[in-house]
């Protein structure tokens, strides 16, 4: 018997740092298994199908997201389930709001603008409160010339040097709307360092751990490891190609926005 499916959107914020990441996984705790398993609780069925705007990695964040719920039996009081839904999920996710779309939307292939933020200090080392939201560098770093170089990466480029282990299929050309290193004043705690600071980045996509790929090399040239064009060779398509292995961890990184356009 043909049953007809519903459609809803869901904007959620999370907590990243105790989970493997968004994509369920068989041995590990997940987001997108938190999430399942609370819908199927407030549903009281599994006739429903999650997807997500994309997968985040293990310890990442994230203070604006969406996911896509289809639902195969009944309709659902929306009301009701955005308020049940928000209790029973962990106190670590937390759904902001609710709609019902159509089968025309796809949360996946619909064109949308992602803003990412790192969060990092350096200097003295920081209260252990602040693990799962930044990353401390013990030394000093040359903020100056990060911010100067964090520019190289807006346009199109080809970032193969910034895409780990991709496989034949991988598309390597993207383009960043926006990037720039600044002062911290987006997220704040009395228990934060006094001078903290955030790489901010805009793009309709990204690549396999892209931007703590880009912080990496961005705070390898603060330490005075590289020099800047060492950066720019990492962009040129028609340089040597650079496999970059500095990975910053996930705790820093925070997905900030979607926007669907």
């Amino acid at each position: 018997m043909f049953r007809k499916r519903f459609y809803y959107i869901i904007k959620l914020q999370y907590l990243g740092f105790r989970y493997h990441g968004w994509q369920k996984q068989p041995t590990v705790n997940t987001l997108q298994r938190m999430v399942e398993r609370t819908i199927a609780y407030v549903l009281g069925h599994k006739n429903f199908k999650v997807l997500a705007t994309g997968r985040t990695d293990a310890k990442v964040s994230a203070n604006q997201t969406y996911i896509e719920l289809f639902v195969d039996q009944d309709p659902i009081d929306t009301e009701f389930f955005f308020s049940d839904f928000n209790q029973n999920l962990p106190q670590d996710i937390r759904a902001l709001e609710i709609e019902e779309t159509n089968e025309n939307f796809n949360i996946i292939q619909s064109s949308k603008i992602k803003e990412y933020v790192y969060l990092f200090s350096f200097g003295e080392k920081f209260h252990p409160f602040c693990a799962p939201f930044m990353y401390n560098i013990a030394e000093d770093i040359d903020i100056l010339i990060m911010q100067q170089a964090a520019k190289l990466f807006e346009g199109k480029h080809n970032f193969r040097s910034y895409c780990h282990r991709p496989s034949e299929k991988t598309i390597l050309e993207g383009e960043i709307i926006h990037c720039e290193i600044k002062k911290n004043r987006k997220y704040t705690a009395n228990f934060f360092p006094k001078d903290s600071y955030l790489l901010q980045v805009k793009g309709k996509g990204f690549k396999r751990n892209q931007i703590r790929l880009m912080m990496g090399v961005l705070l390898d040239l603060g330490k005075g490891k590289i020099d800047i064009d060492f950066i720019k060779k990492t962009l040129d398509p028609n340089a040597e190609e650079i496999v970059l292995e500095h990975i910053v961890p996930g705790s820093g990184l925070i997905l900030n926005s979607v926007e669907f356009e």
